[in-house]
């Protein structure tokens, strides 16, 4: 048994990729550009000019806030967060402190504190002993998401990690781009006596991190370091680090500020906001990852292995689902084409189809090994049985795949729908 017990927290940031920045009118596509070329007065906080939030910005936080299953507060204000650095030409970072957009939520175990609203910083470029400032990115509209102090370890931080990912790709509100740091992790962490309550003392913060390994790296290696000042009788620092891949080890960079360090108080250019709850409702969530899962095994046989899989990329999903459409072959034998590279999915839908329906021809069906495949399916699933009697056409679907999971694919699909529908039809 281990002496110590991680203590893990989480801050994701997420630009969004609206069309505008989040306080001004300047595009919000900053990658690749030429330095300083995609800003504005308010960009560079020049005297005079006001912010002017983005509608469209903070109704996908909200969205994000909703597929956490996060609690949308009715009112929410911004607030000025102060600290000095030269990417942040205000002195100041337009953010949320005390009214966010959302709290208490959940993403599968893990809880989710907050999800609020903020506006980026500019990026430093540094060369030989220079540092020079590009302000494109200065005001992108950005999402914070802060999670409480539920991991234990690296192996759930990089699962949660991933799960939202999938997320967000699928609310369509950003491109998650890691490598474009459209997605930047940050955990917190520190370390317990193991059966103790409450939290540690200190926590250690690792900044921008742009990949799931690394994020894993960083806390594996914090957990050893951390363990090995204890073991000394030393309390780690109450520190921000960042994480050197090439080492792959974390490397101090400041001493880690508490919230009235930033002397927070209410944004004076931008009044609160308050919503109905006509308006929250207004704003819908796509079909999210966990639920297209359920349905492709409850309503077409899938097993979970595939759903899972296909059901990670949004446009994988939506492919399979339009391959459906134009093809009888069986929900499985689609699925096991997409999962296992058999035919790619850069060929159209009803193309995709069409090589479906010839690769799948099954040898001759043999009728003694359908009849026993659909009793033994029928009588295991009555609820589907049920269901299509009750003209649910997807719970016929389902009891294909089944049959077709009996017969190891050896047999024809419309054949076996036919005999499923004979067969329940019986008096």
């Amino acid at each position: 048994m281990n002496k110590y017990q991680p203590v893990i927290g989480l801050e994701i940031h997420v630009e969004l990729k609206t069309k505008s920045k989040m306080s001004c009118q300047c595009s919000a596509e900053y990658f690749g550009k030429k330095p300083n070329t995609n800003t504005c007065p308010a960009c560079l906080a020049l005297p005079g000019a006001l912010p002017v939030p983005n509608r469209k910005a903070l109704e996908w936080c909200i969205k994000i806030g909703k597929a956490l299953n996060c609690k949308i507060n009715l009112k929410t204000k911004f607030d000025r967060k102060h600290y000095f650095y030269p990417d942040i030409p205000k002195g100041y970072q337009i953010s949320q402190y005390d009214e966010p957009v959302a709290v208490k939520g959940k993403l599968g175990k893990f809880g989710i504190t907050r999800v609020h609203m903020e506006e980026d910083t500019g990026k430093l470029i540094h060369t030989g002993e220079d540092s020079l400032v590009d302000f494109n990115r200065s005001g992108v509209p950005l999402v914070e998401i802060v999670t409480e102090p539920d991991f234990n370890n690296s192996d759930e931080v990089k699962e949660f990690l991933q799960q939202l990912h999938i997320i967000i790709r699928y609310l369509d509100v950003s491109d998650a781009d890691m490598e474009k740091g459209s997605m930047r992790m940050e955990p917190n962490i520190s370390l317990k006596l193991a059966g103790t309550r409450g939290l540690p003392n200190y926590k250690v913060e690792v900044k921008n991190i742009n990949s799931f390994n690394f994020v894993k790296r960083a806390i594996d290696f914090e957990i050893k370091r951390q363990t090995e000042l204890l073991e000394k009788g030393e309390t780690p620092a109450q520190e921000t680090r960042g994480y050197d891949e090439k080492t792959m080890k974390t490397v101090s960079q400041r001493s880690k500020e508490e919230a009235h360090d930033y002397r927070y108080f209410p944004e004076p250019d931008i009044p609160p906001m308050v919503f109905d709850q006509t308006y929250i409702d207004s704003i819908e969530l796509p079909e999210l990852p966990s639920k297209r899962k359920e349905r492709f095994v409850k309503e077409l046989g899938l097993t979970e292995a595939d759903a899972a899989i296909l059901t990670q990329d949004n446009e994988t999903a939506k492919f399979f689902e339009e391959v459906l459409k134009k093809t009888k072959t069986a929900p499985q034998i689609v699925a096991n084409l997409i999962v296992n590279k058999k035919l790619p999915t850069s060929l159209t839908p009803d193309e995709f189809a069409k090589k479906a329906e010839a690769s799948a021809k099954p040898r001759e069906t043999n009728q003694g090994d359908l009849s026993t495949a659909i009793l033994s399916v029928l009588g295991a699933n009555a609820e589907a049985v049920a269901n299509f009697k009750g003209g649910k056409e997807s719970a016929l679907m389902f009891l294909v795949g089944q049959v077709m999971k009996e017969m190891k694919g050896q047999a024809d699909p419309q054949l076996v729908k036919d005999a499923l529908v004979a067969e329940i039809s019986k008096p």
